[in-house]
Formats: C-alpha cells, structure tokens, sequence
C-alpha cells in the first residue's frame, strides 16, 4: 500500500469538505487503484488528509491525470499557507471493524529512536487489544524517513475513545504500551477529527 498524507491549515472546514466530496463524486471513479481517504479539519483549522493507493505508480498516475491538476488548483486555494505532502510505501493496518463507519478519527504525528520496532509492536497482540479496546475499529500506520510517523486510529465515537483511554491495560498489553512510548522523540502532535471525512471506492 502507498498513503500520501496531506496537511495545512484552512479557514473554513465546510469548503474544503465540499471539495473533498467533489473528488470523491466526480473524479474518484476514474482513480484507478485508489483505496480510500481518510481527511477531516481541527477545531483549530488544521486539515490532514491520508490518501490511500495500492501502489505508488497508481498514485502518480492519479496525479498525472488532467481534471486532478484543475481540482488540485482550486483546492489549494482553501489553505492559508503552503500545504505539505508527504508518501511512504512503509504501511501498517490493522482492521478491526469497519473503518469507514468511525464515528472519530484520531491521527498522530511524531518521531521515534525505532521506528521498525516502534511498527512490530503495534502489529502484536490484535486480537487482546480488540477486546481490550472495542471502541477501536481500525488503524493505519504510516512511516516517514527520518523516524517520523502518521497514524490514524478510528473509533466508534468520541465518547467511547475518551472512556477507553481512562481504562486501565492489562500487564502485557501496558508494557508493550510504555516500550512504545519509550521509543518517542518528545511528545506526538494530535488531530482530533470529530467529522472525519471517509471515502473508499463504491
């Protein structure tokens, strides 16, 4: 899998919504191998987008494509600063539930001394934090050079995620929650989506 992740910030969350389901509605049935997207804004104006492709040649064929450079054009201008983009073809998900029906998404960014091991330990024990934590649907962890990394977590609801995250882990499944934080350079940045914006093929 190929995930471009996309941020800046914007100052008005409904246009680049509309935007994102224009691209959903009129230029995703011609985005061959794209899997899905997963976007939303921040109370505080900040846009994050993981697009999903089963390759990296299927996303610059997308990019390639004409009515993607017209769109992009007018989507660009919704941020009040330059956007960043950043792909990786080092993927991790793990689905729970279904992904798209989450009614919150979480991402976080940050940078880790282990970044493979920091990856092989989230992949362990699936099935004991499914029980643990049934508020949690599904993941996707993304890594970038450097160390640093995007992972977005959904969940069935705030409400629910709030009420998981007071709840006390059993042993093993805390310490493999404190080797990870072990391995964290300084403390990750949060994009609460209250509304994620889900799209995957029809």
């Amino acid at each position: 899998m190929f995930v471009q992740v996309i941020q800046g910030q914007v100052s008005d969350a409904g246009k680049a919504r509309a935007a994102l389901e224009r691209w959903a509605q009129e230029l995703a049935p011609g985005a061959t191998g794209w899997l899905g997207s997963t976007a939303g804004v921040t109370d505080d104006g900040r846009f994050i987008a993981l697009a999903r492709f089963e390759s990296e040649e299927a996303a610059r064929r997308n990019s390639d494509r004409p009515e993607q450079d017209r769109w992009w054009a007018e989507t660009a201008k919704l941020f009040t600063g330059e956007p960043t983009f950043r792909d990786s073809s080092n993927v991790v998900v793990d689905i729970i539930g279904d992904p798209d029906q989450a009614g919150f998404v979480q991402v976080m960014q940050g940078r880790g001394t282990d970044p493979d091991r920091a990856m092989e330990l989230m992949a362990q024990d699936s099935d004991e934090w499914a029980a643990f934590r049934p508020d949690i649907v599904g993941s996707v962890a993304v890594q970038h050079d450097g160390g640093a990394y995007t992972m977005a977590l959904y969940f069935t609801s705030e409400e629910a995620a709030r009420e998981g995250e007071r709840k006390e882990p059993p042993p093993a499944l805390k310490a493999q929650m404190d080797e990870v934080n072990a391995l964290s350079i300084g403390a990750p940045e949060f994009f609460d989506l209250r509304q994620p914006w889900l799209h995957s093929p029809r």
